[in-house]
């Protein structure tokens, strides 16, 4: 069972991902996953009381960071 949730965790067809999800895809912790959301620096919502990311905001963090130099 929890083979199949990785798998699915993995679809890049997702609109939308869980924090943890979107931690993977930037190869970081959960917690620093969710300073970067608590900071603005990673696009994040609410739906009802889940926080979701957008599958394209963890691209588009990574983008603005090379542009910006970030951890250099």
């Amino acid at each position: 069972m929890e083979t199949a949730r990785i798998a699915q965790g993995d679809d890049s067809t997702l609109v939308l991902l869980t924090v943890e999800e979107a931690a993977r895809r930037l190869q970081i912790g959960r917690t620093t996953c969710f300073t970067l959301i608590r900071s603005g620096a990673l696009e994040s919502l609410m739906i009802g009381r889940l926080r979701r990311v957008p599958a394209d905001a963890p691209a588009a963090y990574i983008a603005r960071c090379r542009a910006q130099g970030c951890g250099a």
